[in-house]
């Protein structure tokens, strides 16, 4: 579909197409949905909000009714559901959409029935546990589903158990972590299921569009952040965490620019290092230097000027890859 609107846009840039025949070109391009494609669109999105309404609806039914409800009532309601779930999804007549709308409520239902057994026996498990184990137990459904939404969702779920889990008990690696270990432990995570998924899209076959895009905000966003609570604490001093952005950046680019052109990633690494200049320069002149008005006066021009060359570049780079 982008293909088709940047070839659509560019002969009508060219005046290969008469301004007269722009309606009827549009048209005859497929870009707007038919009537059929947004019945379809309507009929799937229905099938999506009554399938994820009906997981919450177990959920809120035995909250509602947890007075009334007996242990093993309430156990029994969750399974029930969970057992009709899984049913849907094997039943052979079943569309592939039904399944994977089946699965992932099937997989919804993992966590509640794991957060009414630590509330009804009071476990005292660490929130992390209560995560890890509903990444742990979904594995096989999100396996057989071969699902990016599922994936994204299991992804999801370990983020949440590794975070959790650093944030409460840090890490092994010692100074290089050191109050910053969840955030490590999610620049690692997403970092792994970032090189996993391009290397399966390579080799295998598997979607990329928008969970590749959403693994790499997941790895830029918490190494952007350590970039930035490294200058806000110390300044630019020498540190692995400096050598790790610089790499992290120079591979985003060469990948995304030569290998697997993608202009959301280069745009994205021009965001984090705005970001982590703008910090620098806030420390350098605000922080550390005397206070005058002229220094914020000069950050606002920077971060302009910057702004602004990086549109223009990613302008010039959008046509060089649309050729």
């Amino acid at each position: 579909m982008a293909s088709t609107r940047r070839e659509l846009i560019s002969l009508i840039e060219q005046d290969v197409i008469p301004p007269e025949q722009v309606t009827r070109a549009v048209q005859a391009s497929g870009l707007h949905p038919s009537p059929r494609a947004w019945a379809l669109f309507i009929d799937r999105l229905l099938l999506w909000l009554g399938g994820l309404a009906l997981a919450f609806a177990v959920l809120f039914f035995v909250a509602y009714n947890w007075a009334e409800m007996g242990r093993w009532l309430r156990f029994g309601v969750v399974q029930a559901a969970m057992v009709l779930a899984v049913g849907i999804a094997i039943w052979p007549k079943a569309s592939p959409m039904v399944q994977r709308v089946a699965l992932t409520s099937a997989t919804l239902l993992v966590g509640v029935l794991l957060a009414l057994f630590g509330q009804v026996y009071q476990t005292g498990a660490d929130p992390w546990q209560l995560f890890f184990t509903w990444a742990l137990l979904a594995l096989p459904w999100v396996w057989v589903a071969r699902f990016e939404l599922l994936w994204v969702l299991w992804l999801g779920l370990l983020n949440l158990a590794v975070g959790l889990y650093f944030r409460a008990w840090g890490g092994p690696f010692g100074v290089l972590v050191s109050s910053d270990a969840a955030l490590w432990g999610l620049f690692g995570l997403n970092t792994l299921a970032l090189i996993t998924w391009e290397w399966g899209a390579c080799f295998c076959s598997w979607p990329r569009q928008w969970a590749v895009r959403l693994l790499a905000v997941g790895s830029g966003g918490p190494m952007t952040l350590l970039t930035m609570t490294l200058i806000a604490d110390a300044g630019l001093v020498w540190s692995p965490v400096l050598v790790i952005y610089s790499l992290w950046l120079a591979v985003l680019y060469g990948i995304y620019r030569y290998w697997r052109p993608d202009l959301f990633m280069i745009a994205g690494g021009c965001v984090s290092a705005l970001t982590v200049t703008t910090l620098l320069l806030a420390r350098l002149l605000l922080w550390e230097g005397d206070w005058q008005e002229g220094s914020l006066l000069l950050i606002t021009i920077v971060v302009l000027a910057m702004g602004a060359g990086a549109v223009v570049w990613l302008k010039r780079l959008h046509r060089e890859l649309a050729q």
